[in-house]
């Protein structure tokens, strides 16, 4: 069904709540989209166990962590559903491996995915459960960012802890068989829970903020199921999340509409090929095709200008890394690594690969620039990726790319699906273990109760 706001009779989050808790039927194209999603974050879940920073959220709740409670822990243990959620939303978000949401400006899955099986298992969800509660909050994730994105992301905000935070409440709700009342109650709880500053991208905080955003969703919808409640307007409100995290130039929800189709189809998700930051991605593309294309060798180049948006090159603060999570955030690194390789993996962000002679000898080819306030405030939707490749013999190579691998317009296949799964998992859990997992996801719609991390012998 389809929910447009009548400004003088809803608020935002009862329009969405509405929506939310209402019957639906999503396409068998939606269904399967979400199925991979998740396994997609599953495997990103694996690769990120064992990140500092997943380590040490764990270490911080090592004492509410044991063989029992309601929900797994990817790397081993079971704790209440908001911890298993901190911690595996930290874990999916550690490696910056997880995929980007456009319609909502997150890591969309990221928060998303941990939350909800924490939940599922506490309930007892099944798979389908799991798929269509993941739909509900991709599509309330992308009706929040709508109001405040991208001018909320610009200046400053981290959406996947804040719009992911508010649109995974609605999910959580859901899944946990709140009414349009409960869910809204959800998403107004959550409103108040929502934080997390873009400057702290280039360290573990920042994948914290997966973690936090899961664990916060998951505790408004217990609140809400306690009975607690707050305001309905709290989106729009004078002092409300409009007002104090809108930026510069938000739109509102004045012309909020929902529906029908599911936005997974509309704008889909761009599922990452490379193990970094998404802002480098068209430009990582760019320079691999280019490659390709024209037999070059890293000695062939002279220099790469990139110009991308102000957000992204904000994302991008680190021109000369001295560490890996610094290089997941370095346009220069990122392009470094795809001039000498045909292939970003996970190898390639490791303190030893970030100090290679040979990579660091290439960090100055790279100049970065943006476009303008101005261009950017008056060019709707998003701008391309511009990529020049000036080589030593004169030739200057132009391009220009909208989309990355991986999103809806360029997807990756079955093959590139399950190269990543099981690069993600070897550090986790044993070659049979993963192709089992795998296995399992791949028929989610046929689970009778979620309970993924059950009986793995964890490397």
């Amino acid at each position: 069904m389809s929910e447009l706001r009548d400004a003088d009779a809803l608020h935002a989050i009862e329009v969405i709540a509405t929506w939310c808790a209402s019957p639906h039927e999503f396409s068998a194209t939606a269904r399967l989209s979400a199925e991979q999603a998740i396994a997609d974050t599953v495997g990103c879940m694996l690769a990120g166990a064992t990140d500092g920073a997943t380590k040490a959220v764990k270490a911080a709740f090592s004492g509410e962590i044991g063989p029992h409670g309601a929900a797994g822990i990817v790397g081993g243990g079971r704790a209440a559903a908001s911890v298993a959620a901190l911690i595996n939303g930290t874990a999916a978000h550690a490696l910056d491996f997880d995929d980007n949401f456009h319609g909502a400006t997150t890591h969309a899955s990221a928060v998303l995915v941990p939350a909800l099986l924490a939940v599922a298992e506490n309930v007892g969800a099944t798979g389908e459960a799991l798929i269509q509660a993941y739909l509900v909050g991709l599509e309330a994730q992308a009706a929040v960012g709508r109001g405040v994105n991208p001018s909320h992301y610009t200046a400053g905000w981290h959406s996947t802890s804040t719009v992911g935070c508010i649109g995974t409440a609605a999910a959580t709700a859901w899944l946990m068989g709140a009414d349009r009342s409960g869910i809204a109650a959800a998403m107004s709880i959550a409103t108040s829970m929502a934080s997390g500053v873009k400057g702290q991208f280039g360290t573990p905080v920042k994948p914290f903020h997966a973690g936090l955003a899961a664990r916060n969703a998951v505790e408004a919808a217990q609140l809400s199921a306690a009975g607690l409640v707050g305001r309905t307007d709290i989106l729009e409100s004078s002092q409300g999340f409009l007002a104090l995290y809108g930026g510069p130039n938000p739109a509102g929800w004045s012309q909020l509409a929902i529906g029908p189709v599911s936005i997974i189809e509309t704008i889909g998700l761009a599922t990452k090929r490379h193990p970094c930051c998404g802002s480098t991605h068209r430009a990582i593309d760019m320079v691999l095709e280019l490659k390709a294309e024209h037999g070059l060798r890293a000695e062939d180049v002279a220099g790469i200008d990139v110009v991308v948006a102000i957000a992204h090159a904000r994302n991008l603060a680190f021109p000369s890394p001295r560490d890996e999570m610094e290089a997941r955030f370095s346009m220069n690194y990122c392009l470094a690594v795809a001039l000498l390789h045909d292939r970003l993996t996970l190898g390639d962000f490791t303190p030893a690969a970030v100090a290679r002679p040979d990579v660091r000898a290439l960090l100055p080819l790279t100049r970065m620039t943006t476009y303008s306030e101005d261009y950017e405030r008056a060019t709707p939707g998003r701008l391309p990726h511009e990529l020049t490749l000036r080589l030593r013999d004169g030739t200057e190579l132009r391009v220009s790319r909208l989309a990355a691998k991986g999103t809806l317009a360029f997807p990756l296949d079955e093959a590139d699906r399950r190269i990543k799964f099981l690069d993600c998992s070897a550090k986790a859990i044993s070659l049979p273990s993963a192709e089992q997992l795998l296995s399992q996801m791949s028929h989610l719609q046929l689970l009778d109760r979620v309970n993924l991390f059950q009986g793995f012998d964890w490397t």
